[in-house]
């Protein structure tokens, strides 16, 4: 039994080298949705490499602003595997961030991918906050045109327009596929929605409150 130390440390070494996008095994897996195409890799089905194009690894929404005529004031623009078939396997994505004066990208979780923010234009307040093993501590900063903030990966982060200007920035994610959950959407318009009372007893005010809360147009900016 001498080995068993040594095989519990590989096998954690071994859940921990694969707790992100694992490395890919070929060049690139253009993703398609045809299931004759080949094998499933990362939940997509790859394209015939011998027939990809230049324009599978091509994404042209970046090129003009997101719509911020909106109640947050902000848009994202997303370059997900979903949207730019040509990051299947490679573990990257990016995001365009537009916001009009005080706009905001809400309070939200990228539950499978750190974000690094890259300031182009304008102010922005950001932050986030950590885990309750860490006593949810706010970071918090004010980046301006070249500034480069990170959130890691699971932490509840937003990014607020303090100026009275338009803002732009760039966000570059560590997966194909970083997921979203926009806390106040997930919490309040869930499908079903959660139980008034659950609410009412977790977040410790009135029942009316949540009800109030649960009948709001929540949007989602993305």
């Amino acid at each position: 039994m001498k080995f068993f130390p040594t095989f519990v440390l590989l096998a954690l070494a071994s859940s921990c080298a694969f707790a992100s996008d694992p490395s890919p095994l070929q060049d690139f897996c253009v993703a398609v949705n045809d299931p004759n195409s080949a094998v499933v890799v990362n939940g997509k089905f790859c394209k015939d490499p011998k027939l990809a194009m230049a324009d599978d690894f091509f994404f042209t929404k970046f090129r003009y602003p997101g719509n911020t005529s909106n109640q947050l004031g902000s848009k994202v623009t997303t370059a997900f595997v979903d949207q730019f078939p040509g990051l299947n396997t490679l573990g990257i994505a990016m995001a365009r961030l537009d916001f009009a004066p005080y706009g905001l990208n809400p309070p939200h979780i990228h539950p499978r991918g750190t974000e690094m923010l890259a300031v182009m234009e304008g102010t922005l307040h950001v932050g986030f906050v950590t885990s309750n093993q860490l006593n949810n501590t706010l970071f918090t900063k004010v980046l301006t045109k070249g500034d480069v903030f990170v959130f890691p990966q699971g932490l509840i982060h937003f990014q607020l327009n303090i100026g009275q200007t338009n803002a732009l920035a760039f966000a570059f994610l560590s997966s194909q596929n970083p997921g979203l959950i926009t806390i106040a959407n997930s919490v309040f318009a869930s499908k079903p929605p959660i139980n008034v009372d659950v609410l009412a007893k977790a977040f410790q005010v009135d029942n009316k409150l949540i009800n109030y809360l649960q009948e709001q147009n929540w949007f989602d900016n993305h």
